[in-house]
């Protein structure tokens, strides 16, 4: 099992749903985003998602598109995103940790190598948003042999026809994605939400989180109430953008932690 497998085997005992939280590796500078990081799990995140910068990031709404230029510009990398991790490690051997972010620098890495690297650094999963099953050869099936869950995105336009695509090679979790459109958009309505929800559930036998559009304390509580648990990451990003202080942005996280686990 990998800690992704552990960590929902123990929140299912506990009768409690998953909260999972987004930061950009680098924002604004290395060592601030590792001390954000570093305080997460006492906050009450029990999964961290850790944004890999990437110059064209389709996927993500301005929040977490500045979030990423800012680590650029900073000189943050792949490898100092692997080294961030690890520093990680030396304290916490316990709570997953998933990778979020796009293709191409695995690709100048090498696959071979970033699976090999990302494993000793200690990362547990891989949510890569640009490739579709149809590529799972590229890295999701390498992924899955090397010990690392590889974790598939599923939308409102995900049909009853594609959904067993997406989740043929799928493990750790099914990540659904509340809205149409990029990240920080519209907010998640639970009504929406919970047949979405057990659709994938019953497909999948994964548990599913939700994501997008979940910005406070209140909707965190009623998305996870209607699903294994959810991801907050705009804003989380945004409050670290306004330039507040690790500790107050880990108040806010822990807020947000307390809704979803009273769900």
């Amino acid at each position: 099992m990998t800690r992704i497998d552990s960590t929902f085997a123990k929140l299912k005992d506990q009768g409690r749903r998953a909260f999972v939280s987004y930061i950009m590796a680098g924002d604004p500078d290395v060592e601030t985003s590792l001390a954000l990081m570093k305080g997460l799990p006492a906050a009450g995140v029990d999964i961290i998602e850790l944004g890999l910068p990437f110059t064209d990031p389709m996927a993500d709404g301005p929040t977490i598109q500045e979030a990423g230029q800012r680590a650029l510009a900073g000189g943050m990398t792949l490898q100092k995103t692997l080294d961030m991790v690890a520093a990680f490690r030396e304290d916490d051997d316990t709570t997953p940790i998933v990778l979020m972010g796009y293709y191409n620098p695995i690709y100048s890495r090498g696959v071979d190598r970033f699976l090999d690297d990302a494993k000793a650094a200690g990362i547990d999963g891989l949510i890569i948003v640009d490739l579709p099953p149809e590529e799972d050869d590229e890295l999701c099936i390498p992924a899955g042999a090397a010990g690392l869950n590889f974790i598939r995105l599923a939308t409102p336009t995900t049909d009853d026809k594609r959904l067993p695509a997406v989740l043929m090679n799928t493990s750790g979790f099914v990540y659904y994605v509340s809205i149409t459109g990029i990240t920080g958009a519209a907010a998640a309505q639970a009504a929406d939400v919970a047949p979405e929800v057990a659709r994938i559930q019953k497909a999948a036998n994964l548990p599913v989180i939700v994501g997008f559009g979940i910005r406070t304390p209140e909707t965190a509580r009623e998305i996870a109430g209607v699903a294994d648990g959810c991801v907050v990451g705009s804003a989380i990003v945004a409050e670290m953008a306004k330039g507040k202080p690790v500790d107050e942005v880990l108040a806010f996280v822990a807020s947000l932690a307390e809704g979803a686990h009273s769900a």
